[in-house]
């Protein structure tokens, strides 16, 4: 029987990398920071608000992101929004992702018997 706690902080770790790219997926449209809280929840990323608001801090101060405050709502939110380098980042990191998976789509789909990748 395995550990829940290292199976825990295995998907953890796999979920952390997912989370940054999922965000500047969804930043392509301004958004405030607990309205792209419920909708990556709703597409089933589970991000922490204690982790979502130090990353788009991290991004934004590397130029991924940008912020702005609407005080024209009965309260104030600060709405973030990809940027052209965030746009390039995403590009690349996607195209990673991509290879990734199909890496180990072929990694799971190995032919037993043969050892061949089917």
């Amino acid at each position: 029987m395995f550990d829940e706690g290292v199976m825990r902080s295995h998907t953890l770790e796999l979920r952390r990398g997912t989370g940054t790219l999922a965000c500047l997926i969804e930043l392509e449209a301004a958004q405030y920071g607990y309205g792209l809280l419920e909708n990556l929840t709703a597409a089933g990323i589970d991000i922490d608000g204690n982790t979502l608001y130090p990353m788009f801090r991290r991004l934004e101060k590397q130029g991924l992101l940008t912020s702005q405050w609407n005080t024209q709502q009965q309260r104030p939110r600060k709405f973030y929004q990809i940027t052209p380098a965030g746009q390039e980042v995403k590009t690349h990191l996607l195209a990673e992702w991509r290879t990734i998976t199909a890496t180990l789509d072929r990694l799971t789909t190995q032919d037993s018997t043969t050892g061949e990748y089917i």
